[in-house]
């Protein structure tokens, strides 16, 4: 049986999650961006009335968030405000629990799927010659074996990045991440056979203006993959 938890080790933990919503609130109540510097360490400890090992562990808990970046030797800067923990999170339930991450990256299918055909109308509107041709370089580069993985991953990327929508740009990448890290794993492929004339499939539809054919390709895409996810736990 796990030992308890000491009321030392309690009262640690809640001043640590106290200074570090402390100083989220000095980000936010000074608006300072991603990058900019942060106070140092005995400003901080000043200015949010708290000791200094107090703001050490608040500042290395942040870290870990990507809330903030500790620079060694340079300071400590607002971060960038990645999904990175998100993308741990997912990663490390799924290989810890294998059943449960066939729920998760059926899960993970899904909203991507949603992504891009909940957003059909304005993708297609949005991706102009340039895009287009990007995703047919995507493809062919698929075609031709030249990493069809990396390819896949950057043409999804593409297809959601005209929306100009940053959170579904950063979850796509995310989501992209979790899946191809835990589906090798599970012994499932992260590519499929068909895979290139499914990707052209929807850059056609695209093309042609079409928003209906454009979600058909879109929810053809990802039926194989939802297939192989129910196979594998069945």
């Amino acid at each position: 049986m796990p030992e308890l938890v000491s009321n030392e080790r309690v009262g640690r933990s809640l001043l640590r999650e106290e200074v570090s919503e402390r100083i989220k609130r000095y980000i936010l109540d000074n608006r300072l961006r991603p990058g900019a510097p942060l106070p140092t360490e005995n400003e901080l400890c000043a200015a949010l009335g708290a000791s200094r090992s107090s703001v050490r562990e608040a500042i290395k808990t942040l870290d870990a968030l990507d809330i903030v970046e500790v620079r060694h030797g340079h300071g400590t800067y607002v971060g960038g405000l990645s999904l990175s923990a998100l993308v741990e999170g997912l990663t490390f339930r799924g290989l810890l629990s294998p059943d449960d991450e066939f729920g998760v990256l059926s899960d993970l299918v899904a909203v991507r799927e949603l992504f891009e055909r909940g957003n059909a109308a304005d993708i297609v509107g949005a991706l102009d010659a340039e895009h287009l041709a990007s995703l047919d370089a995507l493809v062919d580069r698929m075609d031709r074996g030249d990493d069809p993985v990396g390819a896949d991953r950057a043409f999804h990327a593409l297809l959601v990045h005209p929306l100009g929508n940053e959170l579904v740009s950063q979850l796509t990448d995310a989501f992209w991440d979790v899946y191809t890290t835990v589906a090798p794993h599970l012994g499932l492929p992260t590519d499929e056979h068909d895979t290139v004339a499914l990707h052209r499939g929807i850059v056609e539809a695209a093309r042609a203006d079409d928003v209906d054919t454009f979600t058909k390709a879109v929810v053809a895409h990802y039926a194989p993959i939802r297939l192989r996810i129910s196979a594998a736990r069945a």
